[in-house]
């Protein structure tokens, strides 16, 4: 998903017409935010916000297509962990701390039932396995297939779905020690499987062809 700047606004504004600027200055400066300002904003907007070191990310709203793929993923994810492992598999938004400066909002994040949060915390500490649906534009691309991955590597999250509808594959990548290593590069008319979740496989035509349902 792309990343709203300053730079870029412009591609969410109609012609003419600009943000209301001054809003902004009741918020921290880029870099000063705390994660408490941070999960406050969360609660008062439907926006998708993350957070990196003291700055946040405002992300575009996702496609129905994308949702459509989304739903897809979910519901076979928790399917294959109801009747395996157990555990439970959520989608964005929902913050998700990997360090302690830095929350992420996975498309599909997924735990273990023995690593779920206890009754006193309200959001994921890390997951087992997250699944990101690559958005067409660059910044998206950048973000999902290096930013992403390198921010879930140093969190410890043991597996990372990258499902591209662009270049039609989904590639699973698992955690050796520090750093992802592949596990495959799935394309049309294969199956993906998972290392994490014995059992857990999506047949990759029926997951980009869920988009045009």
């Amino acid at each position: 998903m792309a990343t709203v700047t300053n730079l870029d606004w412009q591609e969410f504004y109609p012609p003419g017409i600009e943000p209301a600027w001054e809003v902004a200055l009741l918020f921290p400066p880029q870099g000063g935010w705390s994660v408490n300002e941070y999960l406050e904003l969360t609660e008062r907007t439907n926006q998708l916000v993350e957070f990196t070191s003291g700055s946040i990310e405002v992300l575009t709203m996702p496609t129905y297509e994308h949702q459509r793929i989304v739903l897809f993923l979910i519901n076979a994810l928790q399917a294959a962990a109801d009747v395996g492992v157990g555990g439970i598999a959520l989608m964005a938004p929902l913050p998700m701390t990997l360090l302690p400066d830095k929350i992420r909002e996975p498309d599909v994040v997924f735990k273990l039932r023995q690593n779920l949060p206890g009754a006193d915390e309200h959001y994921f500490q890390g997951a087992d396995l997250v699944m990101e649906v690559v958005s067409p534009d660059k910044k998206s691309r950048l973000r999902d297939y290096e930013l992403k991955k390198a921010d879930y590597a140093q969190g410890g999250v043991p597996e990372y779905w990258i499902v591209d509808p662009q270049e039609q594959q989904i590639t699973v990548l698992t955690l050796q020690g520090d750093a992802y290593a592949q596990h495959g590069i799935f394309r049309i008319g294969e199956i993906a499987t998972s290392k994490l979740l014995e059992g857990f496989t999506v047949d990759v035509t029926a997951v980009f062809a869920a988009a045009k349902v």
